[in-house]
């Protein structure tokens, strides 16, 4: 339902988005609009996302998150729309599919602002360091504007500008309100890890794998997270930008005032001018019909009431057209018996049941006629009146709007000089006076006194100014020596370890290591695979394949591939890998094994062991010595 005009005052940035969120949550059209879009582009950027980590081509993935982001422009387009239709429209409720329908009629330029916001904020981002995207928010108001169809969509910044007037400011409070969002990024993780909390504790289910990856220092959990705030923001988003149109509209043209003059209710001031114009149709009315009848003829009135205005015209109509005189097909003025309010309907049946009484009961037609002539004469008069009326307070009530301090003219500049010219100043107290006291005092007390100029010296033929340039310049070129004989140092200390590079350096005790079963250097690659053969007969697959992949760990070790250290996971050990390219593959693939296996507790058979082995094969095989040494 739209909005009283009391309501269209200009607002600051708290309100406009404490009024954006209140929309939200009462209104489920502005969901339904802004949601499709946003799960598009929360899954584009997961399957984006997904396609880097796995080494894939971005073209597809790219090319998804491309359409998501257009479609995403259409919806906040058709929510725009249907916001600005809940506000301001005439019907009470708005349909979403209509305001889509909208939207898709103004799909181009839609899809031309989609680009240039994007190019835009880009550019603006990356020459600015980010500050200008605070600075410069009139463009937020993108697709609002668009929806408008007001102007060009490649001069979309100057139109949004054009568009919020003094409401610039606002738009820019509004952006850094919507800093918000951390907040909700913040509790929609502890939501989520508390879920985990709660199955795990009062269902019983292992989410040990769940709670390992709902964490923050998982790069793809942290992706989801900020995608799926950005979507739950998207009603806001749109609902913001319509109410900054709407704001930028009232600053700068102080309202619609026929409209909101229509829409404001009366003020018990008194008598208005409008009561005043009822009160002297009723006089006249009454005067009239006290001139032409007497209560004993009201008596023998027909029984039947006037229920309305119109219902008189129909009746007076009748009495016309049975005395053969102009009806109201002919006489303009019986719409003004029709046009009076429903406070006349009283006086107008008396002139009803004096019009009949006169024609039916003393069978008078001229007596009746004149009756029904001199009323009529009377309500077009009276509908007069009361329309200048109207008119008197819809002019006062639009000045009053206009005399509110959000109109007001500002005064020249000459006219507030002479004003601030004409205030005396006000004489300091008595604690301003002595803090100015005290300074002087203060400044006098530790002022110097001016030195004494030097005395004049015999010229002498070395200066101190030269001495000094002398010793500056051989100490930099002693520092700068020491510092090229560290260099050269230290390139030959590199040169020497280049040379017994081929040289085994081992960096931890293996009889350290022998007793600790959890260390992948504790056994060699052979060890741990024979010793996951030996698991594997007895059934024990789950353990075999841990063995396995220890040995894949104590393996890639020892050829240089990783640096094998108890602190890393599994997945840094997969980031930080410098071995052969082809090996990296597989590599991700037993890892993933490994991890769904021991850690997810995937049930593992006698089939998924010698799967797990036969991928395990290449990479436990030692390497022949020319890819050694290339290595």
């Amino acid at each position: 339902m739209a909005v009283s005009a009391l309501e269209l005052r200009p607002r600051g940035a708290v309100a406009l988005m404490d009024a954006a969120l209140r929309l939200c949550a009462r209104n489920t059209g502005v969901w339904a609009l802004t949601l499709p879009g946003g799960a598009a582009v929360v899954a584009a950027v997961l399957y984006l996302a997904e396609a880097v980590r796995m080494g894939r081509p971005l073209a597809l993935p790219s090319l998804a998150l491309t359409l998501a982001w257009f479609l995403r422009g259409l919806c906040q387009g058709a929510a725009c729309h249907y916001t600005q239709e809940v506000l301001l429209g005439a019907k009470a409720e708005p349909a979403a599919w209509a305001s889509m329908r909208a939207a898709l009629g103004r799909a181009p330029g839609l899809f031309i602002a989609v680009a240039y916001l994007f190019v835009f904020n880009t550019v603006v981002m990356t020459l600015t360091l980010g500050i200008g995207f605070f600075v410069l928010a009139a463009q937020s108001v993108g697709y609002a504007t668009m929806m408008q169809g007001k102007g060009s969509p490649l001069k979309l910044y100057g139109l949004c500008s054009r568009l919020l007037g003094p409401a610039r400011g606002t738009a820019m409070m509004v952006r850094v309100l919507m800093g918000v969002q951390l907040l909700a990024f913040f509790n929609l993780h502890i939501a989520a890890n508390f879920a985990l909390f709660l199955g795990r504790k009062l269902v019983g289910i292992d989410l040990t794998f769940a709670e390992r990856f709902a964490s923050l220092d998982t790069p793809p959990w942290l992706l989801f997270l900020a995608a799926t705030t950005f979507a739950l923001f998207e009603p806001v988003r749109a609902a913001a930008a319509t109410l900054l149109l709407v704001d930028g509209r009232v600053r700068q043209e102080g309202l619609d005032l026929l409209a909101a003059v229509q829409q404001l209710p009366a003020r018990n001031t008194g008598r208005s001018l409008g009561s005043r114009s009822a009160a002297v149709l009723a006089a006249v009315l009454g005067a009239g019909l006290m001139l032409t009848g007497s209560p004993a003829w009201a008596e023998k009135a027909p029984e039947r009431p006037i229920t309305s205005p119109r219902d008189a015209v129909t009746r007076l109509g009748a009495m016309a057209e049975a005395c053969e005189t102009r009806g109201p097909s002919e006489d303009a003025r019986f719409e003004s018996l029709g046009a009076l309010g429903p406070s006349e309907t009283g006086k107008l049946e008396r002139l009803v049941r004096t019009v009949e009484r006169q024609a039916w009961d003393e069978e008078d037609c001229d007596t009746a006629m004149a009756s029904l002539e001199q009323g009529l004469s009377q309500a077009t008069g009276t509908l007069e009146a009361q329309t200048r009326a109207d008119a008197r307070v819809a002019s006062a009530r639009a000045k009053d709007i206009l005399a509110r301090p959000e109109f007001a003219v500002a005064p020249p500049k000459a006219e507030k000089d002479a004003a601030e010219e004409a205030v005396p100043p006000e004489s300091p107290g008595w604690w301003r006076r002595f803090i100015d006291w005290l300074g002087e005092f203060l400044k006098k007390l530790f002022e110097r006194e001016p030195a004494p100029p030097p005395p004049r010296e015999a010229p002498q033929l070395v200066s101190g100014t030269a001495v000094a340039n002398v010793l500056a310049i051989v100490l930099v070129t002693l520092a700068v020596a020491v510092l090229g004989g560290l260099l050269i140092m230290f390139l030959n200390k590199g040169k020497k370890h280049a040379d017994g590079a081929g040289l085994e350096v081992s960096t931890v005790d293996a009889a350290a290591l022998a007793g600790d079963p959890a260390h992948a250097l504790s056994r060699p690659p052979e060890g741990w695979a024979h010793l996951a053969d030996e698991l594997a007969a007895r059934g024990e697959y789950r353990e075999a394949v841990r063995s396995l992949y220890l040995a894949l760990l104590s393996r890639l070790h020892r050829d240089g591939a990783i640096l094998y250290d108890v602190t890393l996971s599994n997945w840094d050990y997969l980031r930080q890998f410098r071995g052969r390219s082809e090996l990296k593959p597989p590599f991700r693939e037993l890892t993933r094994r490994f991890d769904f296996a021991w850690y997810g507790n995937v049930p593992v058979g006698a089939e998924g062991y010698r799967e797990f082995r036969t991928l395990t094969q290449p990479l436990l095989a030692t390497p022949a010595p020319t890819e050694a040494a290339g290595a």
